[in-house]
C-alpha cells in the first residue's frame, strides 16, 4: 500500500567533499594497451539475489540514486569547446552519492544509460575497460541500464565492457535472436535488510533503426517493445518482491509513438518508483500512483528516491516515497575521481587542441537570429537560412559519397567557426556526433518525400506571425538541410506540401530518375523506417571503407587538409530559402526589439529541449 509521496523539484544539495574516492590503477592510454577481443556470443548472466545489509528491524528506509545520459563525462569538462562545465561529470555526482551512502550505506546506485558515448569518450574505446565503466566500478554502481548510444560501437566493445562492469547490467527488452534468451539481465533482485527489491530496466526498441548502417553493432540481437517485455517480466516476478523499481532509458513520450516511461507507469501501477533517462530532462512527478523522475544529462544531477517500509502482519508495506533531484552545480568534484582519471582528461584535452587547419573568417555572423549573440536564446540562424557551417558539412558529404545531393542537420544551434586556428575541438563543436557517411540511391519521388518529411520541422505560418517557429514534435537534429539541389520551403502551406521549385543542375527533380544522396548513418535508419530506401539502395559506407577514420568528423578534417589545403573560408551557395512568410507585418520592428531585450520571451517546448516552438503573433499581444 502506497501512502505518502514527497517530491522536491531540482533540489540543490550543498555538501562539502567527503574524502577521496577509492584508489585504483589509472587507466592506460588508448595508444599503449593491448586490446583483448571479447568474442563470446552470449553473456549468460546469472540471476541471483544480491544482499545489502542484515535483516532485523520492522521499519526500513530504502535509498536509491540514479544518474543518466552522462555521455562520456568524468571530469566536469566539455572537450568539444575546451571549457569547464560546472554541472557535469561523475566527479561531481560522486560527491553527492558519497553523502547519500553515508546517510544510508545500503543505497542502490544505478546509471540509466547513454554512458560511454560523446565528449571524446571514443578515444578510449580500445581499452579493455572503458574509463566510464571503470569510473562506475570505482564509485560502486550497483546497476547499469543500457542506453541506445551504448550500441554506437562494435559489439565486442559493448560485450567487453558489460563483462567488466562489476554491478548488474539490465535491460528487459533485448533478446538473443537465436533462442529468445535475454542479452543481459531483465531485472535484479536485492535483499535490503530483509526487504526484497526488484529493479527492472529497459531501452528504446529503435536501436536497429538508429544503427541500421552498422548492423554488426547489434548482430544477433532483437529489441522488443518495453511494454510487452515488462509485462512478461512482471509475470515472472510475481511474489518475488516487496518493492518494485524501474529504471528505463526512455523519455516521457517515445519519439516514434512507441512506449514512453509514462506509458509504463500508467500500465503498471505496481511500480513504486521509476527512474528515467534518454530525454535529458529534469523532473519529478507522479503518474498513476508511481513516482517518476529523471536527473537531466551529463551529470547535471543525481535522482534520489527513498522508500520507507514497515512490516505489518509479517509483510512489508510501502509507507512513504520521497523523491528529489540533487544538483551538482555548486558541489565540489571528488578529488579521488579527478586523480584517478587525470590522464583521461589530459589526453582528451590534448586531442581536442590539435590544430588541423586555419579558419579565415567568421562562418555565421549572428548565431542568434534576433539578438545577434553567439549563444542562441531566441531563434537559431542556422535553421532559418543557409549558412557556411551546413555548407561545409554538405560539401564534405557530397565529396566523399560522390553524390548528387547531400543532407545534413545542425546538432548544436551555437555551432560556429571564428577566424584563427582550426582545432579538433572545433570539429566536435560543429559536428557533435560520431556518425558515419552513407551514400544511397533514391528516386526523385522519394527524395522529395524525404525533403517534405524534413520540412515538417516548421510550424505553418499564420496571419500576424512576426517570427518563424519550429514544430515541438520534431527535434532539431531531425531537420535536414539539402545541398546539390535548389529549393524553396513554403511555410504558409501545411506539412507535406512545402517544397517548391526543386531543381538539380537547373532541371526539375524527375520523380522517376535515381539520384545519389549523401546522409549520415542515423538518417539512413530514419529513411529505412520511412520506407524511402532499402539496404540494397546503399552504394557507399564510409565505415566499411575507412573504419573509425570514416566518421564524418574525421572526414571533415581530411577534407580540410587534403581538399582545402588547410584553409577554411566561409562560403554559402544559398541554394534554399524560406518563403510564404510576411516580413513586413506592421509593428514587427518594435516587437523584435522587445524580444531582443527579453521583454517578450520566445516559447520553449515543455521538456526544455526545443527552442522557439510557437511564433510570436502581433494579434495575440
Amino acid at each position: 500500500m502506497k501512502t505518502t509521496k514527497f517530491f522536491v523539484l531540482g533540489a540543490l544539495l550543498s555538501i562539502t567533499l567527503i574524502g577521496c574516492g577509492k584508489k585504483e590503477e589509472a587507466p592506460k592510454t588508448a595508444t599503449n594497451v593491448e586490446v583483448k577481443e571479447f568474442k563470446e556470443n552470449k553473456l549468460n548472466l546469472e540471476k541471483k539475489v544480491i544482499k545489502k545489509g542484515e535483516a532485523g528491524p520492522d521499519e526500513v528506509t530504502l535509498s536509491f540514486a540514479a544518474t543518466s545520459d552522462v555521455h562520456g563525462r568524468i571530469y566536469p569538462y566539455e572537450y568539444g569547446i575546451d571549457s569547464e562545465d560546472k554541472s557535469a561529470g561523475y566527479a561531481k555526482t560522486y560527491t553527492i552519492v558519497k553523502a547519500l551512502k553515508e546517510k544510508n550505506p545500503n543505497l542502490i546506485l544505478m546509471d540509466v544509460g547513454d554512458t560511454v558515448q560523446d565528449n571524446s569518450a571514443e578515444l578510449f574505446n580500445n581499452l579493455e575497460t572503458h574509463p566510464m565503466v571503470k569510473a562506475m566500478n570505482t564509485m560502486g554502481y550497483d546497476a547499469w541500464i543500457l542506453g541506445n548510444h551504448e550500441f554506437n560501437f562494435e559489439k565486442d566493445f559493448l560485450l567487453r565492457n558489460v563483462k567488466n562492469f562489476k554491478g548488474s547490467v539490465i535491460s528487459v527488452n533485448i533478446e538473443n535472436e537465436d533462442d529468445g534468451s535475454k542479452f543481459v539481465l531483465p531485472y535484479q533482485i536485492y535483499d535490503v535488510q530483509g526487504v526484497k527489491v526488484a529493479l527492472v530496466g529497459g531501452i528504446p526498441p529503435h536501436v536497429p533503426m538508429w544503427e541500421a548502417s552498422a548492423p554488426e553493432h547489434f548482430k544477433g540481437l532483437t529489441f522488443e517493445d518495453p511494454m510487452t517485455a515488462v509485462k512478461e517480466t512482471l509475470t515472472e516476478l510475481e511474489g518475488k518482491y516487496d518493492v518494485l523499481v524501474g529504471a528505463f532509458h526512455l523519455g516521457r513520450k517515445d519519439e516514434y509513438g512507441k512506449t514512453g516511461v509514462f506509458d509504463l507507469a500508467e500500465a503498471y501501477p505496481q511500480f513504486d518508483l521509476i527512474f528515467a533517462g534518454h530525454e535529458h530532462a529534469r523532473y519529478v512527478t507522479d503518474v498513476n500512483g508511481s513516482t517518476v523522475l529523471e536527473p537531466g544529462a551529463y551529470g547535471w544531477g543525481v535522482s534520489n528516491g527513498e522508500i520507507k517500509m514497515a512490516k505489518k502482519d509479517g509483510k512489508w508495506e510501502v509507507k512513504e516515497v520521497v523523491a528529489k533531484n540533487l544538483e551538482t552545480k555548486d558541489v565540489q568534484a571528488d578529488e579521488g575521481i579527478l586523480e584517478q582519471f587525470k590522464n583521461v582528461h589530459d589526453e582528451s584535452r590534448a586531442d581536442a587542441n590539435k590544430i588541423v587547419g586555419k579558419v579565415n573568417g567568421k562562418f555565421i555572423e549572428k548565431t542568434d537570429y534576433i539578438t545577434g549573440q553567439d549563444k542562441v536564446t531566441t531563434m537559431p540562424t542556422s535553421q532559418l537560412e543557409d549558412t557556411a557551417i551546413i555548407q561545409l558539412i554538405n560539401d564534405v558529404q557530397n565529396h566523399y559519397a560522390k553524390s548528387d545531393v547531400s543532407a545534413a542537420a545542425v546538432f548544436n544551434f551555437d555551432s560556429n567557426l571564428n577566424a584563427g586556428d582550426f582545432k579538433k575541438k572545433d570539429v566536435a563543436f560543429i559536428y557533435k556526433y560520431t556518425n558515419t557517411l552513407m551514400g544511397v540511391n533514391m528516386t526523385g519521388e522519394n527524395l522529395l518525400k524525404y525533403m517534405e518529411w524534413s520540412m515538417d520541422y516548421y510550424n505553418q505560418v499564420k496571419p500576424g506571425d512576426v517570427t518563424i517557429s519550429f514544430n515541438p514534435k520534431v527535434r532539431g537534429y531531425n531537420y535536414d538541410m539539402f545541398d546539390g539541389i535548389d529549393y524553396k520551403v513554403d511555410i504558409s502551406k501545411p506539412a507535406g506540401e512545402r517544397i517548391v521549385d526543386a531543381t538539380i543542375n537547373g532541371e526539375a527533380v524527375d520523380p522517376k530518375k535515381t539520384y545519389k544522396v549523401a546522409v549520415n548513418n542515423y538518417r539512413f535508419g530514419s529513411l529505412l523506417n520511412l520506407g524511402l530506401v532499402t539496404d540494397q539502395d546503399k552504394y557507399y559506407d564510409s565505415y566499411e571503407e575507412l573504419q573509425d577514420a570514416g566518421r564524418i568528423r574525421d572526414l571533415i578534417v581530411k577534407y580540410v587538409q587534403e581538399e582545402l589545403k588547410g584553409e577554411l573560408n566561409p562560403k554559402i551557395d544559398n541554394n534554399w530559402e524560406i518563403i510564404g512568410f510576411d516580413n513586413n507585418v506592421p509593428g514587427k520592428a518594435e516587437i523584435m526589439e522587445k524580444i531582443k531585450s527579453g521583454e517578450i520571451v520566445i516559447p520553449m517546448s515543455e521538456d526544455g529541449r526545443t527552442l522557439n516552438v510557437q511564433s510570436i503573433n502581433i494579434n495575440n499581444l
